[in-house]
């Protein structure tokens, strides 16, 4: 089975957690789900361009993909061993993995498609599947390096029969507890307890890891769980990783585990007997016992888990952005032959070059952002008119431009340009429809008649129309074309009496 294509998107992340977070690369490999050859691969070319992470992040994928790879190449298939028979084979006695990586070289020497790994490679990939076979696992937990997030099982009642969801979170090394209540688990209230508790910490870890809830894991999976876009977007804000616990394997979050039961013998059961109206009311009452809880001594460890916070994890902490994080959600649109696209029922306008592609919209809570490529392309004020548009002049072609700029104002001032005659004529054409848009095209049409016969000769027309009770387009067309001679002859009585309307026949210009 091929494997699967690594996306600009996840390239651009791999180098910015190398170049910018400078995180190790097993950490890496672990939160994307790729192996150390991968993420070194792309650090190398990377490199090789003369690209770091300023110059990366101005990029778009297309020049990033560009300056990374240049012209695509055929993929290398490797042979893939069978670790299960390597696990096997070790077993005996004298038996090396240098001796099994060359008896497996030699078994795809012959052939030319297939290349066998590199013996570096044959080894990382047998540790990662031997360590799938094993049981458990000692967590080592470095200062600063990661904060361990879940929610309580119980909930707190409130008085007006919803209830309270109590976010938990802990700091790896310290142990130093934040909770937070929430009136539901959405993705706004796991990405809003996470920024509480971070503002909390005062800094940001190495990793956040959380367990698989549908709210933050769009495909959870018990070896390669895939966070939300909006869940990337918070990660990217504060410059972190989401690593994700394998799912059904609660060891890989134990310190989360422990902390949502001290959190609910210490602080949930003290507050049972409690009456609470609202989820603010909730939160306030827990403060002072969440200060208590996490000044209380250790048992069998100098100091607490505040003063050991203090001393280990809050050095070692990323400082927090200057700019709170805004929730945002994403959703793939195409542009509409009108240039523009859809968003609840409110079309937005991009530029017109982009129709028919494939965009992302980024919606936050009063603006919408519309991405190519990671590009920002446009930008907009959100609106909840349904059926409404939102367009820029600036995305629009030169003759859509140059026909929106007309409105009532403008028509009747090039008609006072011309004449009183033309202007009265533009007035009524205006006046005559109900909604005036639809007398655009109409006085368009006088305009292209000023080109043809001249600005004189329409504003004798026009008085002749109006004289003759008729504003209409066709009329006064009618009358620079079969009354050319006359025309000249415009202020004449005879052409100003009602009388010779019998040219077209009784009523005609009615």
């Amino acid at each position: 089975m091929p494997a699967r294509k690594i996306t600009m998107r996840k390239i651009k992340e791999i180098l910015r957690l190398t170049l910018d977070a400078k995180l190790p690369y097993e950490q890496i490999a672990a939160s994307l789900q790729l192996s150390k050859g991968v993420i070194s691969k792309y650090v190398k070319l990377a490199s090789t361009a003369g690209l770091d992470w300023p110059a990366i992040a101005a990029m778009d994928e297309g020049a990033l993909e560009r300056q990374l790879l240049g012209p695509a190449r055929s993929p290398v298939v490797y042979a893939p061993p069978d670790y299960g028979q390597v696990h096997v084979e070790l077993r005996g006695k004298g038996v090396t993995l240098m001796l099994l990586w060359e008896e497996y070289c030699g078994q795809w020497a012959e052939d030319g498609e297939v290349k066998p790994y590199r013996y570096s490679q044959f080894c990382e990939s047998y540790r990662r599947f031997a360590r799938t076979l094993k049981r458990s696992m000692r967590q080592v937990h470095r200062a600063g390096d990661k904060l361990f997030i879940d929610y309580a099982g119980p909930t707190i009642a409130l008085s007006g029969g919803g209830k309270a969801n109590i976010f938990v979170a802990a700091m790896g090394a310290s142990g130093y507890a934040f909770a937070w209540a929430t009136p539901a688990q959405t993705t706004a209230d796991w990405l809003e307890g996470c920024c509480r508790a971070l503002g909390f910490y005062g800094g940001v870890p190495q990793l956040i890891v959380p367990d698989n809830p549908r709210a933050v894991i769009a495909q959870a999976s018990r070896y390669e769980p895939r966070a939300t876009d909006t869940v990337l977007d918070f990660a990217v804000h504060y410059g972190c990783s989401i690593l994700p616990a394998r799912a059904y394997h609660p060891q890989d979050k134990a310190k989360a585990e422990s902390t949502v039961q001290i959190v609910e013998r210490w602080i949930m059961a003290r507050l049972r007997h409690q009456a609470f109206h609202t989820v603010h009311e909730v939160n306030a009452a827990m403060a002072p016992l969440l200060e208590h809880l996490n000044n209380k001594p250790f048992q069998k460890l100098p100091g607490s888990r505040a003063s050991v916070f203090a001393a280990i994890d809050a050095p070692a902490l990323m400082a927090l952005p200057l700019e709170a994080f805004e929730l945002a959600i994403f959703k793939t649109v195409k542009v509409h032959i009108d240039y523009h696209v859809e968003f609840e029922g409110h079309r937005y306008s991009v530029p017109h070059a982009l129709v028919g592609q494939t965009l992302e919209l980024r919606v936050t809570r009063n603006a919408l952002e519309i991405l190519n490529r990671g590009q920002r392309v446009a930008s907009h004020a959100r609106n909840s008119r349904r059926g409404g548009f939102t367009t820029t002049d600036e995305h629009m072609p030169e003759n859509h431009r140059a026909h929106a700029q007309w409105s009532p104002d403008r028509l009747i001032a090039w008609g006072e340009q011309i004449g009183v005659a033309t202007a009265r004529t533009v007035r009524h054409l205006l006046e005559r429809q109900r909604h005036p848009e639809h007398a655009y095209r109409a006085c368009l049409g006088l305009l292209s008649l000023s080109r043809r016969y001249s600005a004189a000769r329409l504003e004798a027309a026009c008085l002749i129309a109006l004289q003759l009770g008729t504003s209409k387009y066709s009329h006064i067309k009618d009358i620079l074309v079969n009354r050319g001679d006359q025309l000249q002859k415009a202020e004449a009585p005879e052409w100003t009496s009602p009388q010779h309307a019998h040219v077209r026949g009784p009523g005609y210009y009615q």
